[in-house]
């Protein structure tokens, strides 16, 4: 054992390292002593004066600290009491006073090292008195909001002990970090502790009063939901003495489908579903699902209707104002509409007494109508007008890409999160049972293993039975007799035949050039001006720009992709004027190129002399129509037929047919009898990227076949359409407008078409009339006495029937 020796201001003590505490001089802790440095240190204090150095470690992990481990400001503490017990030692130890370690003298078996001792700076003054009064009322009001302190320790610092002492106590206890302990023993100044000691005491006591607070309410609420229970059961009880079970919320629902007007039927279903309701818990789980059906029930208009006093003259206007055109699909809305006035009017007739008791229902005509036409057109923004023009709610419901056949007619109620159909959600969400509803994308609906939804539409489409329509959720008949179906779609041929049956198809062509310059200029324009924040006094543009937009820039039938380009062009515009240069302008043909770049498409024009084996056909598609150059070049060979440009099937059997048609005319056309056993042919439609199909360039197609054949050049202001047969025989044809009006657009002055389209004609603007010949045919002989420059030498025909040419038609 080490000879300890003991000096006044140079102390030798035992030292020991403490993972994470701090013991104050004036405090008793009890520790436990579990490291071998720190008993044999115990050990060797116990045996001599009983008193050690007590060292907080930097590093609580540390397991065999170092001298430069430990901090230097200590606690000098004296060993009251001590207990071992499997090699620890718990020991109840005193703080005396504060040293600092100065040296270490030895560092095995444990530390030894001098010290001196660091006593406390400052006087007692008024100060300091008012500091230590305010500590002891913080920490009183801390203990009264639940603070834990020993009791002695508690009436030790309200005995008013010294400045130094009441700092060292109260930091004893509070619930500080460790080194914000070691800080406080390391401040000399009693001021500045007690300072430091008084705002974390204020801290702890802020931390006491929230926590309080949020107790508080915390058990507020927990009383409140216990007494609510508590009264509700009250409350059930007193109901089931008085025989008053049924609670508010079954009130509030029978006096809802009281309100409802709902048909006897389903009155009686509802009340059905109310009673079982009412004897379910509230806790039962099927109790939501009845009560979110009855909640359905009674939120579907059963009565209530939109007015039907319509105003023909306006409703026309309406219309006109909303849409440029269409001048036969406005025609035939209004003639709904005037059915449904005509109709609504009493009827003075004599009736039985049968029929007085059991009045017929009135209304518009239960007619189903179906836009047909391209994208763009104008579909989906008619039915909204048509409800304006009514006054009635619009609901629009998108079809594409529907596979669920649930998704018409609802899902059962046994399924978890079952709701009605999307038509009767329409229903409730107009709340009338008369609204505009539109179907649109009809064409697009799927089909898979979940159902048909076409075929689920077959009765709510049909007027004969859709006033008792049955959706799965609802379980009882709604009638939709009253709703004005519209469907839309861009092609019939997907829609199965019996629903197709059902409704009344109205088609809307592709617009022309005249009326899509009238359409942007009228609306377009005015719209992407204010959409792009310009001021519409300040901007124009000229009208020719608005035609090459519609020449160069789109090919469409439609007019969104002409809106977009209008629109691109005015966000350039706004971007100029936000970067402050001026806003009042006129855009012209010369600023396209600017704004919208290099012209995207080409129109086809008049060649510029006539041709041997080329012919100007007429084309329809979905963009409008064009002009199609068939061209026709032979080749020496051995009778073989090439086909080239995209065709489909139906044009390249039209172009096998017109070679067999002339094949067996050889000796009317004048030519040799075998005269396609020594050549090649080969017909190419220009524009190869392009797909071609359809009939009605059989006639373009036989023509340049006979001028490559004869070497006779065919006009070349002449355009021709119509299906040929192998006996020669011209045949109608469909897109009769679009073919006509792209003809005027490039330049032709001479139609032939088959004697059948006439009659199609009507829907032609005059303004095109009046520039435009044409000739109606009903056999190739015609058609080349018309379209080759000179008569072909060739016997007689066998069928020659007189040729029609008709004067240009006058306006």
């Amino acid at each position: 054992m080490t000879q300890l020796t003991v000096a006044n201001k140079n102390e030798r003590l035992p030292i020991i390292p403490i993972r994470d505490g701090v013991v104050f001089p004036g405090t008793e802790v009890v520790l436990t002593f579990g490291r071998q440095r720190s008993v044999s240190a115990i050990d060797a204090a116990s045996n001599f004066n009983r008193q050690v150095v007590l060292v907080m470690q930097k590093n609580p992990n540390v397991n065999d600290p170092t001298p430069n481990d430990l901090y230097r400001i200590g606690t000098k503490a004296t060993i009251e009491r001590m207990f071992k017990h499997d090699g620890e030692i718990n020991a109840l130890v005193r703080g005396s006073e504060r040293v600092e370690v100065v040296s270490f003298d030895m560092l095995e078996p444990y530390f030894l090292g001098r010290l001196v001792p660091v006593p406390d700076v400052g006087e007692t003054s008024d100060q300091v008195k008012a500091l230590m009064n305010h500590i002891v009322s913080e920490l009183r009001k801390a203990v009264n909001l639940g603070k834990a302190v020993d009791f002695l320790i508690f009436m030790n610092i309200m005995s008013s002990p010294p400045a130094g002492d009441l700092a060292n106590q109260v930091a004893n206890i509070l619930d500080i970090k460790p080194q914000d302990k070691q800080g406080l023993l390391e401040m000399n100044d009693i001021k500045a502790r007690l300072e430091r000691v008084d705002a974390l005491v204020a801290n702890e006591v802020k931390v006491l009063e929230l926590e309080k607070k949020i107790s508080s309410k915390t058990q507020e609420r927990f009383d409140k939901n216990v007494r609510e229970s508590v009264l509700r059961e009250r409350l059930k009880t007193i109901e089931k003495e008085l025989g008053e079970e049924e609670n508010k919320e079954t009130k509030e629902l029978a006096d809802k489908i009281a309100a409802a007007k709902m048909p006897a039927d389903v009155n009686e279903k509802a009340k059905k579903e109310l009673a079982r309701l009412s004897q379910m818990s509230q806790y039962n789980p099927e109790a939501s699902y009845v009560r979110t059906y009855l909640d359905w029930l009674v939120d579907l208009p059963w009565s209530i209707k939109s007015d039907n006093n319509v105003d023909i003259k306006q409703a026309q206007k309406v219309l006109d104002d909303d849409h440029y055109g269409l001048k036969k699909v406005k025609e035939r809305i209004v003639e709904y509409l005037a059915v449904m006035k005509l109709k609504s009017r009493p009827q003075i007739t004599k009736t039985s007494k049968k029929e007085a008791a059991n009045p017929k229902k009135t209304g518009a005509s239960p007619t189903i109508l179906c836009f047909v036409g391209p994208p763009g057109v104008g579909k989906t923004s008619l039915g909204k007008s048509i409800a304006k023009a009514l006054g009635r709610q619009f609901v629009k419901m998108s079809l594409g890409g529907i596979r669920d056949e649930a998704e018409i007619r609802g899902h059962r109620r046994t399924y978890v999160g079952a709701m009605p159909g999307r038509i009767i959600q329409g229903v409730k969400q107009a709340k009338t049972k008369n609204p505009v509803f539109m179907l649109d994308e009809i064409d697009k609906i799927g089909t898979d293993f979940r159902g048909d939804p076409s075929s689920a539409l077959l009765e709510a489409l049909d007027p004969e039975q859709n006033n008792s329509f049955s959706d799965h959720y609802l379980e009882v008949p709604f009638d939709l007799s009253d709703v004005f179906f519209i469907t839309t779609c861009n092609v019939l041929d997907t829609i199965p035949p019996a629903l197709r049956d059902r409704l009344e198809i109205i088609h809307f062509p592709g617009y022309t050039e005249d009326e899509k310059y009238h359409i942007a200029k009228g609306f377009l324009v005015n719209k992407q001006i204010e959409n792009s924040g310009l001021d519409l006094t300040k901007l124009k543009i000229t009208d020719e720009t608005i035609r090459q937009i519609i020449r160069n820039y789109t090919r469409e039938a439609g007019v969104r992709s002409l809106e977009r380009e209008i629109s691109t062009i005015f966000r350039k515009i706004a971007k100029e004027v936000a970067e402050g240069k001026k806003e009042t302008k006129t855009v012209s043909t010369k600023d396209l190129h600017k704004y919208l770049g290099p012209a995207k498409f080409t129109s086809y024009f008049a060649e510029k002399k006539d041709e041997v084996g080329m012919s100007t056909g007429l084309a329809w598609t979905e963009a409008g129509g064009d002009i199609l150059f068939i061209e026709v070049a032979l080749m020496p060979g051995r009778g073989q037929l090439t086909l080239t440009g995209h065709l489909g099937e139906v044009m390249k059997e039209s172009c096998h047919a017109a070679l067999s048609y002339v094949r067996s005319r050889w000796k009317t056309l004048g030519l040799p009898e075998k005269f396609y056993q020594k050549i090649d042919v080969h017909v190419h439609v220009p524009e190869g990227a392009v797909p071609k199909d359809g009939p009605s360039a059989g006639v373009a197609i036989t023509t340049a076949l006979v001028s490559a054949l004869t070497k006779i050049p065919v006009r070349r202001l002449v355009g021709m359409t119509g299906e040929v047969t192998l006996r020669g025989r011209a045949l109608e044809i469909g897109g009769v407008k679009e073919k006509v009006i792209a003809a005027h657009r490039a330049g032709l002055k001479k139609i032939i078409m088959p004697k059948n389209n006439q009659k199609d004609l009507e829907d032609i603007p005059k303004y095109v009339l009046k520039d435009l010949e044409f000739v109606f045919v009903e056999h190739m002989d015609e058609v080349l006495k018309v379209a080759l420059t000179k008569p072909l030498l060739i016997t007689k025909s066998r069928i020659e029937p007189a040729l029609q040419t008709t004067p240009p038609l006058q306006a």
